[in-house]
């Protein structure tokens, strides 16, 4: 291990390889605290070449490695496992903005690159880079590729996968692929830049990006409503989303989620709706969705015609941060997000509920389960889900399985996933494959396979650690 630990600062220079326990701290453990491991050393390279003699180096040593960008994941996935023996490859260097073109409508990007810097690009060029997330002043484009991110303008613009035009990655042996093609009419074979997008640094690290922007809007508005009953709230929201009205975002949160964001004292449900266009005035999309809500029974929160981004940091950001509000009321887990289409949701939503209710009453000895928050998709919402043991703040930690293998059963009965919007990582590996054909999981272990057959790359994420096979799936087609 000492020859290859001396082949990467011959690769990347001696001060961006840590090996110290101190140094290594940031890079071993995610967002949450939860998931957490040991490295045998941190690797930071400055540019392409450096990553791929930093994997080949790895490659030949037989060595796992992490790829990781900005650490903000919250299942697990960028993280070393316990051994000690796997390299985390992080990518915090590669900030370059390599091509911004108005014209062409694109931007090419270092993997590395913050979420919250590409949006800024964009906007000095008057143009719109639409992704935007919670942690986008610190996730990276490589991150969010790496996972396929969701984020609140998904239901107008799409996930990450609709956003990417090209990408260059590093290959588990060192190998390079240029897919940065600056031809959008390209029908020719597979679309292997989409092969890598969502697949989590299993497959290779992705060094650079060419992604679309959009018009910047001229217009923008936005609009907070009330619900005293959540089904309505949820009603409304379907509403809308199926409207053609085609909000640029649209969230849902819950009693609970008001009241620890500090919008509200518990008792309602707030509905935030963001508009936004680059040749309209936008009065009345507002007002024939608030039209629309009022027919559920909401009320008007927050002015009519307001900035949704204002909008959202009064419903969703005021007060204090809601994961330490959380954690007063005896957090179990933090949270887990699903998906379900609009037809399925309410009897979902009861079941999910009844499931993990009855695994807190038999394994818990008690505790409770809220929806905080959902985002809203034309095809279904997201809703967003919390566990809490009143009481024992930080504890029963080893319940976890057994609450997710109730949602996941529930999810499975009603045709949804467990997997939106925060990846797989290590956290959702046992059910993700549930969810899925047995011909899509062999399929998954032959790519796996063919790319990766010494299992290298970020082993334990997605499929099985140690070799490229997942967990057996429940469905047969």
């Amino acid at each position: 291990m000492t020859d290859l630990i001396d082949q990467l600062r011959a690769a990347v220079g001696a001060d961006h390889v840590l090996t110290d326990d101190a140094d290594l701290a940031a890079y071993v453990v995610d967002w949450t605290g939860v998931h957490a491991g040991r490295a045998r050393a941190v690797v930071r390279p400055g540019g392409m070449d450096e990553v791929a003699a930093v994997v080949g180096a790895c490659h030949r040593a037989g060595v796992a490695i992490v790829p990781q960008g900005g650490n903000t994941g919250l299942v697990g996935g960028g993280v070393p496992d316990g051994s000690g023996d796997q390299v985390v490859l992080s990518l915090g260097r590669m900030r370059a903005v390599r091509d911004v073109d108005p014209v062409a409508g694109t931007i090419t990007v270092d993997a590395g690159v913050v979420l919250a810097d590409v949006q800024a690009a964009a906007e000095r060029v008057d143009r719109l880079f639409p992704m935007s997330l919670g942690s986008e002043g610190s996730c990276t484009i490589g991150g969010n590729l790496a996972t396929n991110a969701g984020g609140t303008a998904v239901l107008r613009y799409g996930m990450t996968r609709e956003l990417v035009l090209g990408l260059e990655v590093v290959l588990p042996d060192g190998r390079v692929w240029d897919g940065l093609r600056a031809l959008r009419k390209d029908n020719t074979g597979y679309d292997l830049t989409q092969l890598f997008v969502g697949s989590e640094g299993t497959l290779g690290v992705i060094t650079e990006a060419w992604m679309r922007l959009q018009p910047r809007p001229r217009f923008r508005a936005g609009a907070s409503v009330q619900f005293g009953d959540f089904g309505r709230a949820v009603d409304a929201a379907r509403e809308i989303a199926q409207s053609g009205l085609d909000p640029s975002n649209c969230r849902l949160l819950d009693h609970d989620e008001a009241r620890l964001s500090g919008s509200g004292d518990g008792s309602r449900s707030i509905l935030v709706l963001g508009f936004e266009s680059g040749d309209h005035e936008l009065g009345p999309w507002i007002a024939r969705a608030l039209e629309i809500a009022a027919g559920h029974g909401g009320e008007v929160a927050g002015e009519e015609g307001g900035d949704p981004a204002a909008m959202w940091r009064a419903s969703f950001l005021r007060g204090p941060h809601i994961r330490d509000a959380m954690a007063q009321l005896g957090l179990i887990h933090e949270t887990f997000e699903t998906a379900v289409t609009w037809d399925r949701f309410a009897e979902f939503h009861q079941a999910v509920l009844s499931a993990v209710g009855q695994v807190l009453r038999d394994v818990c000895g008690g505790g409770a389960m809220s929806c905080r928050f959902a985002y809203v998709y034309p095809d279904g919402p997201s809703p967003y889900y919390s566990v809490y043991a009143p009481g024992r703040p930080g504890q029963e930690l080893e319940q976890w399985d057994a609450i997710k293998e109730a949602a996941s059963e529930a999810l499975l009965a009603h045709g949804g996933t467990i997997t939106h919007h925060h990846s797989v990582g290590r956290d959702h590996r046992p059910w993700y494959l549930r969810e899925m054909p047995e011909l899509f999981s062999a399929a998954l272990r032959a790519t796996k396979a063919e790319l990766d057959p010494a299992a290298i790359m970020n082993p334990g994420v997605l499929l099985a650690p140690g070799a490229a096979q997942p967990e057996e799936s429940r469905r047969t087609r």
